[in-house]
């Protein structure tokens, strides 16, 4: 096979799953290109990019636990009122009570965590379809959070603001960059190649096929400058700034969520009951658990997201999260996870986001109102998912499936036999 047909095979799209996993990541960098020339060089600028990730955030950290609810086949509604409900009582507490800006973070996460086990309970225990839940949820937190702060907007201490709105602080020697950027980006590079010759070592431990050498230097080259062209921009910015706190705990949520989906059983059981409920519960999969962690979990997210807007903005008010649980949704379906539960991933909902961030984002840049921005975003957001629909349904090139395809595990040949509940087969989960 020539060198051309081995990197289109195991760089764009071949058989090795660690190799297609960079399609999104091309996807993804082929819109910011488009907006960067559409805006002159403004989409790609330090202090647009450093403002792209603070004001948005809030949704991919509501992506990561929305991608888990929708694979395991549900929808939450509430996800912004419980942001915005949460984020009142943490600015209201805190003033009222003079708490320090930690144990504001905790009651918010406490308080995230109950409103989780109560809508958990309901959709687990008692048989009430999520979507029932969580719509009853987004009127009664909604309502909460108007009560409770009366329809007013409360400030936060300027140490909370920095969960939201802060910056890896400035240290050592006059570089000209922020050191601490520097620092992570070169933690970024080193994981890259490092994950690249680990999957090696281990595809060669169990004799399995491998791409060439050559194309994995290729695949790490085109990542490392990716990872170093924004290092530099984000470092880069006006004195006092650099890579926001709210992009590093995005960050750390992202890998711990995507450790947790892919490699662990409980991760696993999430994708197995999006599959097919019943075979997975004939499988020993505890059913009621799995719906109640989800669940659960989205709301001690989207506490956490809430707390972080509150943080960037300064304030709570009556207008925080609406339609937040809308751009989530839309995050998660253009990162590839399917309608009927069972396909997604985190890595994906994040990408999806982003893409939509981009959008708007650059839209606003080229002076295009709001109106007209709404319209736009819509429009882009069904015929990206419908006319990806209808190409599989006709056996056609797939964008979301060719994205898709980078994290699914090496499927089973062989057919699955059916199950004793009605001849049915759990569907082989995409996880990661």
């Amino acid at each position: 096979m020539s060198r051309l047909k081995d990197l289109q095979k195991n760089l764009f799209g071949g058989t090795t799953s660690n190799a297609r996993q960079f399609t999104m990541i091309f996807t993804l960098v082929a819109i910011i290109l488009l907006f960067q020339w559409w805006t002159d060089g403004l989409t790609l600028n330090s202090g647009n990019l450093i403002s792209l990730t603070q004001q948005y955030a809030y949704i991919s950290v509501l992506s990561i636990g929305m991608l888990m609810v929708i694979v395991a086949g549900h929808i939450d509604l509430s996800v912004g009122s419980v942001a915005a409900f949460v984020g009142i009582i943490v600015a209201k507490t805190m003033r009222d009570h003079n708490l320090p800006w930690w144990v504001g973070i905790l009651l918010g996460l406490a308080v995230g965590a109950l409103i989780g086990a109560w809508q958990g309970f309901w959709v687990a225990y008692i048989g009430v379809p999520a979507f029932i839940v969580t719509l009853a949820g987004m009127l009664i937190f909604r309502g909460g959070n108007q009560f409770i702060g009366n329809a007013e907007t409360i400030p936060v201490s300027k140490a909370f603001t920095k969960i939201g709105a802060g910056y890896l602080p400035e240290w050592g020697p006059n570089t000209g960059y922020n050191n601490s950027t520097l620092i992570l980006g070169l933690i970024a590079c080193l994981a890259v190649v490092w994950r690249e010759f680990s999957a090696r070592k281990t595809r060669r431990q169990m004799d399995a096929e491998q791409s060439p050498m050559w194309v994995s230097v290729v695949r790490m080259a085109i990542m490392v400058a990716i990872i170093v062209f924004a290092t530099l921009r984000f470092a880069g910015g006006r004195v006092g700034t650099s890579f926001p706190i709210s992009g590093c705990i995005l960050a750390a949520l992202v890998i711990a969520y995507s450790f947790y989906t892919r490699n662990t059983p409980g991760g696993r059981h999430i994708y197995a009951v999006g599959g097919n409920a019943r075979a997975a519960e004939l499988s020993g999969v505890k059913l009621r658990r799995v719906n109640f962690f989800v669940i659960m979990n989205m709301s001690i997210l989207a506490a956490l997201a809430g707390m972080i807007f509150v943080a960037r903005s300064g304030a709570s008010g009556p207008q925080d999260g609406l339609s937040w649980e809308l751009d989530a949704i839309a995050a998660v379906f253009i990162g590839g996870a399917a309608v009927a539960g069972g396909i997604g991933t985190v890595s994906g909902s994040i990408v999806g986001g982003l893409v939509m961030a981009v959008l708007k984002n650059g839209l606003q840049l080229l002076g295009i109102g709001t109106d007209r921005e709404q319209i736009i975003r819509g429009l882009f957001l069904l015929l990206a998912v419908a006319l990806d629909v209808y190409n599989k349904s006709q056996g056609r090139f797939s964008i979301i499936g060719s994205i898709m395809r980078p994290f699914r595990r090496q499927e089973n040949s062989e057919p699955a036999a059916p199950n004793q509940a009605g001849q049915e087969s759990i569907r082989t989960p995409v996880g990661g």
